[in-house]
């Protein structure tokens, strides 16, 4: 396993780490833990792809490896931010997730995750018939733009709890102004990349009719 493929494993390995800290209300500054980790994960991303391509070093296992961690790694942040109810320090805030109204943060997360799966079954078709497919620059702009969102939750979701009273309510309300930006944006790049992605690949929905063709000639050759 060349050295590419151990940062982008070392990714895989990161994400139950992250969400064990995000979800452990019982450790000090968990999320804040949590939110760290989260960063390095995603700038791994940029690392084992740079360092792939520097050193001539991209791999059939690197790709796959690096696809499923990219994955993972966008839906277990997504569904933390949208499913664990946080809840502020003293006073009488109630508990819900951090993207608030809890409907908007499950129809964005559906909407993502659609979007990594169907172009993950896009892929394995164009595998099935020797294509291989690669990201392009609308995906990684928007895996960036997924990364900032999510880490910006997190961090979020570490101020609510510890901070929220703090901050007072302009304070929220700004935090929560530029949470709905960087959602609008994400969705929109979601959305625009599935898209492009499928546009521009639509070659692979063809059926192969050329070999049909040719068994269908020499069959009526035969009867002849």
């Amino acid at each position: 396993m060349n050295l590419p493929n151990r940062i982008t494993l070392c990714r895989l390995l990161l994400i139950p780490v992250f969400v064990f800290f995000y979800l452990a209300d019982f450790i000090p500054y968990g999320k804040l833990v949590a939110t760290i980790i989260l960063a390095i994960a995603c700038l791994t991303d940029f690392l084992d792809g740079h360092i792939a391509r520097k050193r001539n070093m991209v791999t059939t296992l690197g790709t796959f490896f690096d696809t499923v961690a990219d994955k993972l790694l966008v839906m277990s942040g997504f569904l933390l931010i949208v499913a664990y109810p946080v809840t502020a320090n003293g006073g009488n805030f109630s508990s819900s997730p951090i993207i608030y109204p809890d409907y908007l943060g499950i129809a964005i997360a559906i909407i993502v995750i659609a979007r990594e799966l169907i172009v993950m079954a896009l892929r394995s078709l164009a595998a099935s018939k020797g294509v291989v497919l690669k990201a392009d620059m609308y995906g990684k702009v928007k895996a960036t733009f997924q990364f900032i969102t999510i880490i910006y939750y997190f961090i979020y979701a570490f101020v609510v709890e510890e901070f929220y009273y703090a901050i007072g309510d302009l304070g929220n309300t700004i935090f929560s102004l530029i949470g709905y930006i960087l959602l609008a944006i994400t969705l929109i790049l979601t959305i625009l990349s599935m898209c492009n992605y499928l546009i521009k690949n639509r070659h692979v929905f063809k059926e192969e009719k050329v070999e049909a063709d040719t068994t269908e000639q020499e069959n009526n050759k035969e009867n002849k």
